[in-house]
């Protein structure tokens, strides 16, 4: 069994959209001048949430895949 990085790596970057889109939705569109009056923090909060939620649903489907081959494997060993 392997080390799986993608479930602190979804963990972080959820953590990290969240708290940019906490930001992002409560600050003063006065700070967005300079960015053409585009939200970033929203938009990237959003982006981040997205890429975290992926390695979340990637890392317990690895978990999965993982438990169903050592279930496979201990089958067969106690067939033989």
């Amino acid at each position: 069994m392997g080390i799986d990085i993608r479930l602190p790596l979804g963990t972080l970057f959820s953590l990290l959209g969240l708290i940019l889109i906490v930001y992002g939705a409560a600050s003063d569109p006065s700070l967005y001048g300079q960015s053409l009056g585009i939200n970033v923090n929203l938009y990237w909060g959003i982006v981040l949430l997205s890429f975290g939620a992926l390695m979340f649903v990637l890392s317990r489907r690895g978990a999965r895949a993982a438990a169903r081959q050592e279930q496979i494997a201990q089958s067969h060993s106690s067939t033989l």
